[in-house]
């Protein structure tokens, strides 16, 4: 029988029957290198420029290294299942057109609803990053403007406005040319990235690698216990800073800094051959990524001390420009920074993309109000729903500050990353007649896995950002029940189906 209720799926073959109606359909032209360029500038920016020298200093110590190696494991053993999914229902949505076809509806708007979470909250976190570098760009050239003014009871962020506003209008004339504009800036940030290995190896210093992993540091009586990782705290451990649970808890903050390669997945239905092209686009940009992030990872703990690397008491936070700086080496972390302005402006740009496609496909289904679906007939794009994420993410970074969306955003992936790991099980059982571009090998065991390296890493967050996570769940499911699932487009099929022919159909949902 095929699912009914929350539990209704929708078919591959329907998913992808939608994908050429008139008024919803997107343009098919992008190619590997595309997918490849929208990866790796996504993924290259934040962990590079902002994360790995405040880790190392708060949390790792030298192992950050390692905390990247063992983040990028559990993105390579995702990676394949995700690119199993692209080359076979290559359709906008990711992981949530992924669960519509395995679990159901009501786990693919959870899903759908937590990958809101994952690319809203991130792009705000990485503009207000952004901004912060313009500030500093602009005082390079002599030209001391705060990107931050009081507004009243607020703080307006008028950078990273100006960076959203940008950026969507650019999504809304065409995929296309985002790729194009993505591929300059990217190349500038990969040479800066390169010019930090080159210049920085001449300055390290392997005593600085020793101990590799600090001996873990004693929490003080007033550490709030929710501020542990979970699994710290499960454990009885009294502090995540430093040690193995340090080295832990690291893996999952840098895991931040792979976030995208996913995103590349969304695109599959704008991309001239997916079975072929999807695939490689997804694993070749976690490999070239993996490479830069662990080198630049060693070089920067090899300049300076971890303890210099670690936050202030101010609350000033390291990042690749402070080793530099430490070594007077001024003219090259004035090149870091542009170098992160460039390169956190094309992350911002492909979580937007990413967003607006996931927005699209719950609308296309119904989920969310239809009007969102229609795509612009000249450039193929969605324009109403660019605009409408362009506004959330605006207000998000405009007025609200950035602490803890990191983690926010690191549990919404995980679950994601869980779930279609899981679905690659279920459909290579449920449908093992679907053509499948890519096979993932060796299933079940690397799907299995999978799930256990990401919820080993959801272990590792702290507990405070759990109770976050839940709240932002238990929202989801409320307006679901409220709007989603009376408008639910597969529901209203199968409605008409059961009137017309007195029985929903019994092919597992293909003709919903």
């Amino acid at each position: 029988m095929p699912g009914t209720g929350l539990w209704r799926t929708k078919s591959v073959e329907q998913s992808i029957l939608d994908t050429d109606e008139p008024d919803t359909k997107l343009r098919k032209n992008l190619g590997t290198w595309d997918l490849i360029v929208f990866g790796v500038s996504v993924v290259i920016g934040a962990g590079i420029f902002t994360l790995a020298a405040r880790t190392a200093g708060d949390v790792t110590g030298p192992s950050v290294s390692l905390a990247f190696v063992l983040a990028a494991i559990a993105c390579g053993l995702a990676a394949l299942c995700y690119a199993e999914f692209a080359s076979t229902v290559p359709v906008a949505g990711s992981a949530y057109t992924y669960s519509y076809a395995t679990f159901g509806e009501f786990i693919a708007w959870i899903i759908g609803w937590d990958l809101i979470l994952e690319f809203a909250v991130a792009a705000a976190a990485v503009a207000k990053g952004w901004s912060i570098y313009l500030e500093q760009v602009l005082g390079l050239i002599g030209l001391e403007v705060p990107t931050v003014l009081p507004l009243g009871p607020l703080q307006f962020d008028w950078g990273a406005v100006l960076l959203t506003v940008v950026l969507c209008t650019l999504l809304a004339l065409g995929t296309k040319l985002s790729a194009r504009v993505s591929l300059v800036i990217t190349l500038i940030k990969v040479a800066v990235v390169l010019l930090v290995i080159v210049v920085g190896l001449a300055y390290v210093n392997a005593s600085n690698y020793s101990p590799f992993i600090p001996p873990a540091q004693a929490g003080s009586a007033d550490s709030p216990k929710l501020e542990q990782s979970l699994l710290s705290l499960i454990l009885g451990g009294e502090t995540s800073t430093y040690g193995v649970f340090g080295l832990l808890a690291g893996a999952s903050l840098v895991f931040f800094a792979f976030i995208g390669f996913d995103i590349v997945a969304t695109t599959a239905e704008e991309t001239k051959n997916p079975q072929k092209m999807a695939p490689r686009g997804i694993l070749g940009s976690l490999a070239i990524v993996t490479v830069l992030y662990v080198a630049v990872a060693m070089i920067v703990t090899g300049m300076v001390p971890y303890t210099d690397l670690a936050t202030a008491e101010d609350g000033t936070r390291s990042t690749l420009a402070t080793a530099f700086a430490q070594h007077g080496v001024t003219w090259a972390a004035a090149i870091i920074s542009v170098g992160a302005l460039a390169g956190l402006t094309t992350v911002v740009m492909v979580l937007l993309l990413g967003q607006t496609r996931v927005l699209f496909a719950m609308s296309r289904d119904g989920l969310v109000p239809r009007g969102l679906a229609r795509t612009d007939p000249k450039h193929g794009t969605p324009v109403r729903a660019t605009i409408l994420v362009g506004a959330v993410v605006v207000v998000a970074s405009g007025f609200f500050p950035a602490d803890k969306l990191e983690e926010m955003v690191n549990v919404g992936t995980l679950f994601a990353f869980v779930l279609v790991s899981l679905g690659v099980i279920v459909l290579r059982r449920t449908r093992p007649d679907l053509p499948r571009g890519f096979r993932a090998p060796l299933v079940p065991l690397v799907p299995i896995l999978a799930i256990l390296a990401c919820f080993w890493l959801m272990l590792n967050l702290t507990a405070l950002t759990w109770v976050r996570f839940v709240v932002w769940m238990v929202a989801g499911v409320v307006i679901y029940f409220l709007y989603g699932r009376k408008h639910s487009r597969l529901a209203q099929r199968q409605a008409g189906e059961v009137v017309a022919g007195g029985a929903v159909p019994q092919d597992g949902g293909a003709k919903d």
